[in-house]
């Protein structure tokens, strides 16, 4: 195999890159001036971008956090229409999805730091298992209006699709496996445990 003319080799190394694209961290160094990796939880996030930008400018806050979070989410969407119009196998899908998780949560350009890969998980399994995505959607939105912790809504949201995947798909089509969605669910909650340790403590920050 000769990997400089391997499609899914190039789509693999694409899908880590984009996915390493650390747009919050971006975007409020370019518009506020802040280095969110310095700040606040130092999670290059859209929650720890509004809450940073939001201490200068509560209203370029809401407008960087809701683009970092559409940006954050449509890098898992793009990179797999693109393998889709390309012809990708399913199984190849799959793959991509989780290498642009782990490119956003262990970002290259961040000497492979990252965020937590809530907003491009979420991108990824739109488009791979949409339902249950919407499903997880509709979790995550009735958990953070009524509990305002970001990081609890996010796992909350994530169970909730791991379940609706289960229950709509009891057996992913193509792959017959749920190890991707296990796989992507575990890198986010390995970048939550802080979170989860300061859940327990209760000194976990509200929205």
């Amino acid at each position: 195999m000769d990997l400089l003319t391997n499609q899914n080799i190039w789509l693999y190394i694409t899908a880590y890159l984009v996915g390493g694209l650390p747009f919050g961290y971006l975007l409020a160094k370019k518009f506020a001036q802040v280095d969110i990796k310095k700040s606040g939880s130092g999670n290059i996030g859209a929650t720890n971008v509004l809450r940073v930008v939001k201490e200068k400018d509560p209203k370029l806050a809401k407008k960087l956090g809701a683009a970092t979070l559409f940006l954050d989410a449509i890098k898992g969407v793009l990179i797999i229409l693109f393998a889709k119009w390309l012809g990708a196998p399913e199984g190849v899908l799959w793959t991509i999805g989780v290498l642009a998780v782990m490119g956003h949560c262990f970002s290259p350009f961040l000497g492979f730091d990252g965020g937590k890969g809530v907003a491009t998980g979420f991108g990824v399994f739109l488009v791979m298992m949409p339902i249950p995505a919407l499903i997880a959607m509709g979790v995550w939105f009735i958990a953070a209006k009524t509990l305002k912790i970001s990081s609890l809504s996010s796992l909350i949201g994530l169970v909730a699709f791991i379940i609706a995947s289960y229950i709509i798909y009891p057996s992913v089509p193509v792959i017959d496996s749920h190890a991707p969605i296990w796989i992507i669910s575990l890198i986010i909650f390995y970048k939550h445990i802080p979170n989860i340790l300061r859940l327990f403590n209760k000194e976990e920050a509200r929205i």
